[in-house]
């Protein structure tokens, strides 16, 4: 466990050397190159800040006009009727959406129900298995100039969907 730790510790600042000894040997300026790269860095920044102001705008607006909560009461009776747990249905509603808005949720189930609980141990299932389709989506298609994202979507959306679906089955056929 501890020489876990110690590769853990040195692993950034040894890829850091191996690439600057690397440009070293390849007789490059990698300080003039490390510059050229974070000037392009600021570009993508400056041409992706719009997307996030909005996806941010966007979703602050979901979590305080009660949107989810609305969500939630509405698909409960149908979540019930195939024995899906409610419990995790905001998680499962947010997650695609916003990362620190699912954490949040994550948290506050891990706070009501434990982390050991079948409920906690699906929530970290999900945590894992799904990923924030649509600030992702929102990220990479805007630095590039892709307007046209609708097969994306739908394609990472059902991905979420079976990343969700599964984490339920395989977390209750493992308790």
């Amino acid at each position: 466990m501890r020489a876990i730790e110690y590769f853990s510790n040195i692993a950034m600042p040894l890829m850091i050397i191996v690439i600057v000894f690397y440009g070293v040997i390849e007789r490059k300026k990698v300080f003039d190159i490390f510059l050229d790269g974070a000037k392009e860095g600021i570009g993508v920044v400056i041409n992706i800040f719009p997307t996030l102001v909005g996806l941010f705008v966007a979703i602050g607006a979901l979590r305080s006009s009660g949107v989810i909560d609305l969500i939630v009461r509405f698909l409960t009776p149908a979540f019930n009727m195939v024995n899906f747990p409610t419990e995790i249905l905001p998680l499962s509603i947010i997650r695609p959406i916003s990362g620190s808005a699912s954490i949040a949720v994550a948290t506050d189930i891990m706070k009501n129900f434990g982390v050991d609980s079948n409920i906690g141990l699906i929530a970290s299932v999900i945590m894992g298995s799904t990923e924030t389709t649509v600030y992702t989506i929102a990220v990479y298609t805007s630095s590039v100039g892709i307007k046209k994202t609708r097969f994306i979507l739908w394609a990472a959306l059902i991905a979420d969907f079976v990343g969700i679906l599964t984490s339920v089955v395989v977390c209750r056929f493992l308790s």
